[in-house]
């Protein structure tokens, strides 16, 4: 993850959001939506992992990639590889509620949601914080 900065934000409504669904909710999601989120997540990580960051862009969720524009000031490729996110390694863990998923990889965590297209990253390079303190992502939606 890059040092704290302009890119770097909290992602106050899911790390808050999600803890109190997952609380109310008590109930998973089907096995073919946790694999769609998933697989999602891996494919953005395989992207950037890979250096191609045009597709790692077309991963990302609308307000994620408005956001990634608006900070490098130019087109998404260059500033998803500025946001120098770590390699996230292999899938660990999925949890999936309504449209909203979590899933920690080995070296990161990304937050996706399920749009009419599929599954698309909203946040990545995420942290989780300490006590109570929410996750902290360099690359997220505004």
């Amino acid at each position: 993850m890059t040092a704290a900065g302009p890119r770097t934000r909290t992602l106050r409504r899911a790390a808050c959001a999600l803890p109190a669904v997952l609380l109310l909710c008590g109930c998973g999601a089907s096995a073919a939506r946790e694999d769609g989120a998933t697989d999602a997540g891996r494919r953005f990580a395989a992207a950037v992992s890979a250096g191609d960051y045009r597709t790692g862009c077309e991963l990302l969720a609308p307000e994620t990639r408005e956001q990634i524009e608006e900070d490098a000031q130019g087109p998404c490729g260059p500033g998803l590889r500025e946001a120098g996110l770590p390699p996230a390694g292999a899938p660990r863990g999925v949890d999936v509620y309504g449209r909203e998923a979590l899933l920690r990889m080995t070296a990161d965590t990304l937050f996706l949601s399920q749009f009419d297209d599929g599954w698309l990253v909203t946040a990545a390079g995420c942290e989780e914080g300490s006590g109570d303190e929410p996750y902290r992502c360099s690359v997220q939606g505004g």
